[in-house]
Formats: structure tokens, sequence, C-alpha cells
């Protein structure tokens, strides 16, 4: 069997928030202390769940939508770089790794697979909360919002990601937990798939993802179905 195979690719490529951590509450507190700051209502958590993705900025502009507001770009800019400040410093206050990832990605690393993190998130507080949580040397690439390329779900963020691991999309596996992260490796020629636990306003069984699994444990299972799948439809 071929290492390349989708039981075994050669890259896993992860999403970060609400796929390898439930950094929910730190996003949300810092929402409800910019809300309050403009004297508008903090959203709850549940709420702001359903906001979560395309980049800091969509979620900025997303909780002012749902007050009604829609703020100018220049308003919005200055928005967006205010919620940082009130999130970077409170980024690992609550945040915690999902269940089983740490143990999965040993699996993974040690059975040869290159690891990566490809997020919306910006780059360099994705790679503080993973050095955080002790995980740097299994993910050393990892793919930011503000990397360059489009974000998710365009694909140029997550071709950038494989790139820098050296892989074609044809040996790699997207993992997410969104429509975004479904849609950049659809458009990218990856097999995906997508987490039950996640932050999206889509049922994870609606998202067209390759695999659902609903909790991080079962991951190398569901690859050896993909394989099992592939196998069968070669027959």
């Amino acid at each position: 069997m071929s290492p390349t195979t989708p039981l075994r690719p050669a890259a896993v490529v992860f999403d970060l928030d609400g796929t390898l951590v439930d950094s929910l509450p730190d996003i949300a507190d810092a929402l409800a202390d910019l809300m309050v700051e403009h004297d508008l209502p903090p959203h709850s958590h549940e709420a702001a769940r359903r906001m979560i993705g395309k980049g800091v900025a969509g979620l900025v502009e997303r909780a002012f939508a749902a007050h009604g507001q829609h703020p100018a770009p220049d308003d919005l800019k200055v928005a967006v770089a205010r919620y940082l400040a009130l999130y970077e410093p409170r980024a690992m206050r609550d945040t915690v790794l999902f269940p089983h990832v740490e143990t999965v990605l040993r699996q993974l690393a040690a059975d040869g697979c290159r690891l990566a993190v490809c997020t919306n998130k910006p780059t360099a507080i994705s790679r503080e909360i993973i050095a955080a949580f002790g995980l740097a040397d299994l993910l050393p690439v990892v793919v930011g919002g503000d990397f360059g390329p489009p974000r998710k779900p365009d694909p140029a963020l997550l071709l950038a990601a494989l790139d820098l691991l050296g892989v074609a999309p044809a040996d790699a596996l997207m993992v997410g937990d969104s429509a975004a992260d479904v849609a950049a490796a659809k458009a990218a020629g990856v097999r995906v798939i997508a987490v039950e636990y996640g932050y999206t306003d889509v049922a994870p069984a609606d998202l067209g993802a390759d695999w659902v699994i609903a909790d991080f444990s079962g991951l190398v299972d569901a690859m050896a179905a993909l394989h099992g799948a592939a196998e069968a439809g070669r027959g």
C-alpha cells in the first residue's frame, strides 16, 4: 500500500478554532467586551459560536450586524483592531484542547504524516496557542488568515500550507468544522473530514465533507473508512 493512499495521507491539515481547540469562551468574552464598549448588549456564547469563521473581520462584522449595525470599512478596521487588543491577552485564559487531540496528533506524526494548521485566525496568535499546548513540534507549519493568500473558503490558504509541507493536494487531507473548511478543501482537490462538535451554523452532516466524526478520537478510523470507500470505488 502506498503511504499516500487515503488511509495514510502524506499530510493532514487542520483548522484550529472548533477543530483542535475549544476557544469559544475567550473569543466570546472578548467579543462581549467589544460590544459593551460600543454600548451594545453582549452576545451569548452560543450566538458568538455561530459568528465564528471567515476571519476576525467577519466575526466582528457579524457581531455588529446582529444588532442592526453595519460599520463603514474604516470603522470596522478600528473595531477589528480593538477586538484583537481585547482578545489576544486572554486567548489562553479558558481555551482548551478538545478531547483526544494531542494523542491523535502524536499518533499521526509517529505514522509519518506531516501535520499543519490552516486557519482564518491571525498567524501569530495561532502559533502562540499551539505552542502553549506543547504542540509546536507536531504542527510546524501554521498558516493564518493574515498569511497573505485569500482566507478560507478560498483554497489559496490551504494550498499555501500544502506548499510549505511539500505535499500535493491529492496526497493530503483537511480536517475542519465549518463550511469554509469544506469549501476550501473541495476547491483545492483535498479530501476533507468534518468534526461534529465545532463552530458552524450549518449542520455538520450538511457541510458536504467526505466523512464526519463525532469525536477527534475517531479520526484515524475515519481515514481508514475513506480508504475503504476509495478501494470499493476502484472495484
